[in-house]
């Protein structure tokens, strides 16, 4: 978990810097669009399409932008034929990897796919033979210089219905079954506390990584991203904060 969330909130720091302005935008347009689709186009109701919501107000992307996403996704607008996909896949050191897609052309994304996953170590996996170490999960995080009092956070999440609180993160990470994620989340706000969300996969187990199996990974992660058609990845890896952040420094 601390490793995806880890190479995560490195990627936003970068992207912030240097990311494409319009195949981020591309990205959530998307996002916004595949949300309303498959959870309705109220964001208070739909934790998916919430977090789509907030990620693309934080890019400055204007309100019109927004709406008309989620219009297209509820069916108010026309738009493109739009698929979601996720595929499995192993990287360098047996790392397991999901992979979510969003396309308009399916045999091109899987061409794309294939060719970065091969060029930087990896490969495609059966239907099913990474999933299953795979956890579907509401992730809530909290920047840790709020919290005073570890043991009252630990309460509000717990009564709110969280299963289970990270302390040694920062921001420190509670997680939740997706059907508990708002609840929490508004529990959590009304007792003051400034909250981020998302739906997530989190692994049962991961694999620890050797520095060179590591760099390989961040690589092919990197490459993976730059994809307009990947939305995100996710992985059961470990590395040391400190080994990656010397890394993603280099990427």
């Amino acid at each position: 978990m601390s490793g995806h969330n880890k190479w995560a909130n490195i990627k936003h720091r970068k992207g912030a810097q240097d990311a494409k302005r319009s195949q981020m935008f591309t990205k959530l347009i998307r996002e916004l669009t595949i949300a309303a689709r498959e959870g309705g186009g109220d964001p208070e109701a739909n934790p998916r399409l919430r977090t789509a919501v907030e990620n693309a107000k934080a890019a400055n992307m204007p309100k019109d932008k927004i709406e008309s996403a989620i219009k297209k996704g509820t069916g108010e607008l026309e738009g493109e034929e739009l698929t979601e996909i996720m595929y499995e896949a192993y990287g360098p050191g047996g790392v397991a990897l999901l992979i979510s897609v969003v396309t308009d052309n399916k045999n091109r994304t899987a061409q794309e796919v294939r060719h970065v996953l091969s060029k930087w170590g990896g490969s495609l996996a059966e239907s099913g033979s990474v999933s299953w170490n795979f956890e579907r999960k509401g992730l809530i995080t909290i920047p840790k210089e709020e919290v005073e009092d570890i043991d009252e956070l630990m309460l509000v999440a717990v009564e709110a219905g969280a299963e289970d609180l990270d302390e040694n993160t920062d921001p420190l990470e509670i997680i939740t079954a997706p059907e508990n994620l708002t609840q929490v989340r508004n529990a959590l706000k009304e007792a003051g506390y400034t909250v981020s969300e998302k739906l997530t996969f989190l692994p049962k187990t991961t694999v620890k990584l050797s520095d060179e199996d590591a760099e390989k990974l961040l690589k092919l992660l990197n490459a993976l991203d730059d994809m307009d058609d990947v939305q995100e990845v996710f992985g059961n890896y470990e590395i040391d904060d400190e080994v990656m952040e010397r890394l993603a420094a280099n990427i």
